[in-house]
């Protein structure tokens, strides 16, 4: 290990597996590099416990109304983001978010775009004085990932930094994936180790198809149409969706597993991934050389990542299932696949001095202040004498390249972008309208004495703000969709209290992504 060299700190949300995935790739090898590096998860600083909300109503969503997270996912792409409710909840946040810090933290990264919205905002407004970075960890960028105030925007591919600059980003940097060492090309020997070790035909060409650590999407559909095709033998992963995997078993598809700890060597036992939402899982599959279909994608994000890993020539997207077969034994067999594999690999073709770890270290060694925290007026009331004394404000960095100053800040939006959500028969969204944003005055950092809120009225507050939240989700996706009322009973039942008590959907965390 090389000498200490400073602290990072690295914000993702459970929501599925991958943010947490890419957040501990980055930090493993940030402390490789001899920084110490604090993990958090946004969705534990939300106040009043409304990260498991959002965990468990996004959950319920994909699963029993994909239509509505698809209208919800356009709705918020053709307005450049999310909704009054929804900045309302993440500046929620912004305290805890600042307060979690360790005062020698010399740079922050985000692998989740409500991470940056709000660490974005803490730096525009001089709150957060030292460098922001934000890795992109979707091949597709939904204008959320863009925020201002985050100083370098890090992409795996130019189709990826390409959207990003379409949506505001002003410096961005193509820095390769993040995936573990472990997920690599295999040997032949190694190759039948592996399918050994699972139990899997020694000769068949086998397609792994995977569904996320929550196993949402038509996954039981795919796997029969996988079967039925004749050209591979199809192996299931359900993560954490135990159910799917017992019913996928008893409609006869023989190898279909719930969570997997050695994703990397059930890769080298496969002959092609097929995926639905185009997240690290495929990352990986490129590092280990193992060609990649998308297919029957899920709404919103999984459609985008299809159209810009085609777009990139790193993975066939199949919209039709008569050209089911072809495809795949192309992949597996034929010209398609090594095609594929030599454009995956060009992907990691870079030295470390040249990943997104060492653009981290870059931006944190150009922190010219003191690691120190030092004393700065509250900007909101506080409710006890303690804590009205003053709050933690790190430091101030080098200029920043990206962010604005408070009262001559702009989007930075084109007047259209050229990414658009694909829809199911091949047309894509309206480009979005052209926007407008006034210059933001700049926010005081103090408040009277009188305006201090006594603990109840900051209770209802914040419980307003969780209303309106909620409500947020459900108004739009009912204006939208074509059954209203379907969706809002659906939505209703994320808020069940046993679920939030239990946290569903928590999953992985940081000891394990793969499903």
């Amino acid at each position: 290990m090389t000498p200490h060299a400073g602290r990072i700190a690295v914000f993702s949300a459970s929501v599925g597996a991958g943010h947490d995935g890419a957040a501990a790739e980055l930090a493993r090898r940030l402390t490789a590099d001899g920084f110490a590096v604090d993990r958090h998860d946004l969705l534990d600083l939300l106040p009043a416990g409304l990260g498991r909300a959002v965990r468990t109503g996004y959950h319920r969503m994909l699963v029993r109304a994909p239509w509505a997270y698809q209208r919800i996912y356009s709705s918020s792409e053709r307005a450049g983001g999310g909704g009054p409710a929804a900045r309302a909840l993440l500046r929620a946040a912004e305290r805890r978010v600042l307060h979690a810090l360790h005062p020698g933290t010399g740079a922050v990264v985000s692998t989740y775009p409500g991470a940056s919205q709000v660490l974005g905002s803490l730096r525009r407004d001089g709150r957060l004085a030292v460098p922001v970075l934000t890795y992109l960890t979707d091949f597709s960028v939904h204008p959320l990932w863009v925020a201002d105030g985050v100083d370098v925007h890090l992409a795996a591919h130019p189709v990826t930094a390409a959207q990003a600059r379409a949506a505001g980003a002003r410096t961005v940097r193509v820095c390769g994936p993040v995936t573990d060492p472990r997920f690599r090309p295999c040997t032949g020997a190694e190759r039948d180790r592996a399918r050994d070790r699972f139990g899997l035909p020694e000769r068949a060409p086998l397609a792994l198809l995977v569904a996320g650590s929550w196993g949402v999407g038509p996954v039981r559909q795919v796997a029969l149409e996988l079967r039925d095709s004749g050209a591979v033998v199809p192996v299931v992963v359900c993560g954490r969706n135990e159910a799917l995997a017992a019913r996928l078993r008893a409609d006869g598809i023989e190898y279909a597993y719930g969570w997997v700890d050695d994703m990397p060597a059930l890769m080298n036992a496969a002959d092609v991934l097929v995926q639905n939402a185009g997240g690290l899982t495929s990352l990986e599959a490129f590092a280990a050389g193992l060609p990649v279909a998308s297919y029957r994608c899920i709404p919103g994000h999984g459609l985008t990542n299809a159209a810009a890993l085609h777009e990139a020539g790193v993975a066939a997207w199949i919209h039709d299932p008569s050209d089911l077969k072809a495809v795949l034994t192309d992949l597996t067999d034929g010209a398609l696949g090594v095609r594929q594999r030599v454009a995956a690999f060009a992907l990691f073709g870079r030295t470390p001095g040249q990943g997104p770890a060492a653009e981290i270290a870059r931006r944190h060694r150009h922190t010219t202040a003191p690691w120190q925290a030092r004393s700065a007026p509250s900007r909101r009331p506080v409710r006890s004498p303690a804590a009205s004394r003053a709050r933690e404000v790190l430091p101030l960095a080098a200029p920043a390249e990206n962010p604005g100053t408070p009262g001559t800040r702009t989007s930075g939006r084109p007047a259209e972008s050229p990414h658009r959500t694909p829809l199911p028969d091949g047309r894509t969204s309206p480009a979005p309208a052209p926007a407008r944003k006034d210059p933001a005055p700049a926010r005081k950092h103090s408040a009277p004495a009188a305006r201090v809120r006594p603990a109840p009225r900051r209770l209802a507050a914040t419980a307003a703000v969780a209303c309106a939240v909620w409500a947020c989700a459900v108004v739009t996706g009912g204006a939208t969709a074509p059954d209203g009322p379907s969706l809002v009973r659906t939505i209703g039942h994320g808020l069940d209290l046993d679920d939030l008590r239990q946290g569903e959907g928590h999953g992985a965390g940081s000891g394990g992504h793969h499903s």
